[in-house]
């Protein structure tokens, strides 16, 4: 599993658990192929991701113009949420690799309008991160 798949994937799981409440180890299995082997980033971005969910959305909150962090979608939501960690926590990746494929996904689920509000929210919040030295 390249990393691309491994957010695909971990996007897939963090909706399952936010939307109907999934067990993360159940959801996690859940979207894997049948041939697939999860790694160690996969796990990394889902549990990461639930573990720092709080502090999280409050840096999307902070950045949602007109919207509430409820009124996003269920999947724009887990993107934005993991990618903010993967940006945050994971040191070894690039912001812009991150930005860039979390816009992509975005796209991929919903179209052009979804990749565009992506890019928003997440410019908005990685500027403020690195005012605050976060990132």
């Amino acid at each position: 599993m390249n990393r691309r798949v491994a957010r695909l994937r971990a996007a897939q799981a963090l909706y399952q658990v936010d939307v109907i409440k999934e067990e993360p180890e159940l959801a996690m299995t859940s979207v894997l192929d049948e041939d697939e082997r999860p790694n160690t980033f996969f796990h990394q971005l889902v549990h990461g991701t639930l573990e720092h969910k709080d502090e999280l959305d409050g840096w999307i909150s902070s950045n949602l113009q007109g919207y509430t962090i409820e009124r996003m979608g269920h999947v724009d939501r887990a993107i934005a949420r993991m990618a903010l960690f993967e940006m945050k926590y994971i040191e070894d990746i690039p912001v812009n690799v991150t930005f860039n494929e979390a816009i992509e996904l975005a796209k991929a689920f919903g179209g052009e309008e979804a990749g565009r509000f992506m890019n928003g929210v997440l410019s908005n919040s990685v500027e403020m991160m690195q005012d605050e030295n976060e990132i």
